[in-house]
């Protein structure tokens, strides 16, 4: 009787932690880029080591980057490694980069702007600020981070004929290839899903995952059940 018992002890154990565990759904995330720092050039703050705050950070498809900034940098996101690493960028000849924010040089009275960019595609994806010819971004205004699937693209993200997004394949070097980059017009703001309030994806999956996990309860008890009938 007492080995019964403590076999039915350890079920219910594991049931918690397993239902527990269950419950817990990674989300998507906005970072902000450099934190408090903000998105600037080394010339102008002297702590900027953008690669350093990336490197900490698992980024997907979903996510959000928020760059906190003034409207004398710029924001550039681009696929493509050459761009990337010339620090320029030509919107009539580049058609794997985005220039999500220009500055305007010739404001004299900087005023603070937030740039919120999406992660599109799966794969290496670069930023940098292409203003001044190339000073800011050679001055420590750049990154580079490696996208992965995750959850996939939400709903608000989705091309109407895009499935799936294409992953970037690696060519030899630091190089890499980018596939066109489409962002619809109007992709739903960024939103804090840390929140109880979760995204459409995720409440999919957490259910799944709950009819198996039950299923699975079920029948360990339907054993125990059995066991304690002799």
């Amino acid at each position: 009787m007492a080995n019964k018992l403590h076999f039915l002890y350890l079920i219910v154990v594991l049931v918690s932690f397993s239902v527990s565990f269950s419950g817990r759904v990674e989300g998507y995330k906005n970072y902000t880029v450099g934190d408090a720092v903000g998105w600037y050039d080394a010339l102008e703050n002297p702590k900027v080591d953008y690669q350093r705050w990336a490197a900490a950070k698992n980024f997907s498809l979903g996510d959000f980057l928020i760059f906190n900034t003034d409207n004398n940098h710029s924001v550039v996101q681009t696929y493509n490694f050459t761009t990337y690493k010339l620090c320029d960028y030509d919107d009539s000849l580049d058609n794997d980069t985005i220039e999500w924010s220009s500055a305007d040089p010739s404001s004299t009275t900087p005023h603070p702007i937030s740039v919120a960019v999406p992660l599109m595609k799966v794969g290496m994806t670069y930023f940098f600020s292409s203003d001044y010819d190339g000073e800011q971004c050679q001055n420590g205004q750049h990154f580079k981070i490696n996208v992965t699937y995750g959850q996939g693209l939400p709903p608000s993200l989705k091309s109407p004929s895009d499935d799936s997004p294409a992953p970037v394949s690696p060519q030899s070097g630091d190089d890499e290839a980018a596939p066109d980059t489409l962002v619809p017009a109007n992709f739903d703001n960024p939103k804090d899903t840390t929140s109880d309030e979760e995204s459409e994806p995720s409440k999919a999956v957490s259910l799944v995952a709950f009819s198996k996990l039950s299923g699975v309860i079920l029948h360990v008890v339907l054993v125990v059940i059995g066991l304690f009938s002799f």
